[in-house]
């Protein structure tokens, strides 16, 4: 029997295979081992900083390591990624895995939830969670598609004899939503590097009909006064500078050396935890749940994603980078929503980010950090369905 919202639409063009998430035990034994195995720094004044201005602490990579191993079990994770519909389906040679919620509505609107790093298709699954609670299949308003990007976790890694950038990413992910049936038309949201795969959707792809982004990659925009900026809005553009001269290093890293970074993360799941674990505690508004952190890091361990997944860093080097969203090149003129979270990496002002498209929704939010989708579940997913009902009557 069929789990419910796994019928496609009749316009499919493809038959995806149908996908179930079955690490073996033999697996997760090795990774086990390496993590017990796992030799920790020696105590150093940087790694004893409470306020891990210098990183992550010994104190935390102790606790999280222990935790590892007596009482996170990666099995309830498996079954809560399972209780959702997952396919793969081939685009230009790769396997790409997605999660979907289909509807049975003739009616329903595509919706593509695109992921950053370090995130995943994890990262959706609360706001996937809540609509299939408020809806069943006949009544879903949505068809909600979260792909793992190329590289990433169950899909198939960039190709080897080429380069691949963000522009090829949107448009593998054009096409698994055209063979998905939605040529005619969807929408797509994103976060992250999924921001800029949007825009490239949104700028480059004619079925992509409006986009909804949650962050946006710019400089200072040219023409744009900050004398009338309130206290909230400056505190966001000085955020995005602090986060620029202390909080980037890694992705010099991944950008300049990504052969490097990526042996090396390879060979032990504990580094692999205190270089993503990072991220997880710095880059959100809340603490996120132990459990969460963990189970991020063993899909991407036992998924060899982190190699796989820091292509797109690289398009930032050398110079000239990848053009900033406030580049006439990537200009949205298709509708344009976006939520602000105050402690994103960026939380930039309205009047910077209205210079980058057509801003036609702004959602703006007292809570909430760079991984909005996770963090703040109820509020992204508010704001997108209202962008989307107020978009797609006019959209042509």
């Amino acid at each position: 029997m069929s789990q419910p919202f796994s019928i496609l639409p009749v316009t499919a063009k493809i038959i995806p295979k149908p996908f179930t998430v079955a690490i073996p035990k033999e697996k997760l034994t090795d990774m086990e081992t390496l993590i017990r195995l796992s030799k920790l720094a020696p105590q150093t004044y940087e790694n004893s900083q409470s306020d891990m201005r210098y990183g992550v602490t010994t104190d935390w990579l102790i606790d999280m390591k222990e935790q590892w191993l007596q009482s996170y079990n990666w099995k309830t994770t498996e079954d809560r990624i399972n209780s959702f519909p997952q396919w793969t389906a081939e685009v230009e040679g790769l396997n790409i895995h997605y999660v979907g919620l289909f509807s049975q509505k003739p009616d329903a609107i595509p919706i593509v939830l695109i992921h950053g790093w370090p995130g995943s298709f994890l990262e959706f699954l609360p706001i996937l969670d809540m609509f299939r609670q408020e809806y069943t299949p006949a009544s879903l308003p949505y068809h909600l598609i979260v792909p793992s990007l190329p590289g990433y976790t169950f899909s198939s890694g960039p190709p080897l004899d080429r380069n691949f950038t963000t522009a090829d990413i949107a448009r593998v992910l054009d096409q698994l939503m055209k063979d998905l049936g939605f040529e005619s038309g969807y929408i797509a949201q994103g976060g992250d590097i999924g921001s800029r795969v949007a825009r490239g959707l949104a700028v480059d792809h004619e079925s992509c009909k409006a986009v909804h982004l949650n962050v946006c990659f710019m400089g200072r925009p040219q023409g744009i006064s900050d004398d009338n900026l309130d206290a909230s809005e400056r505190e966001g553009i000085k955020r995005m500078e602090e986060f620029r001269m202390m909080g980037s290093g890694y992705a010099l890293e991944h950008g300049t050396r990504p052969s490097t970074i990526g042996h090396v993360l390879a060979t032990n799941p504990v580094a692999l935890l205190a270089w993503i674990g990072e991220k997880w505690l710095e880059w959100v508004d809340e603490p996120l749940s132990s459990e969460h952190i963990l189970e991020s890091i063993t899909l991407y361990w036992l998924t060899e994603t982190f190699p796989r997944s820091i292509y797109t860093y690289r398009q930032n080097y050398p110079t000239p980078p990848i053009p900033a969203s406030n580049d006439p090149r990537w200009y949205i003129h298709k509708p344009f929503g976006f939520s602000y979270f105050p402690r994103e990496l960026a939380p930039l002002p309205r009047s910077w980010v209205e210079t980058t498209g057509n801003l036609v929704f702004w959602g703006q939010h007292q809570k909430g950090g760079h991984f909005a989708a996770l963090e703040r579940p109820d509020a992204l997913k508010a704001d997108l369905t209202k962008f989307v009902e107020q978009v797609w009557p006019g959209v042509s």
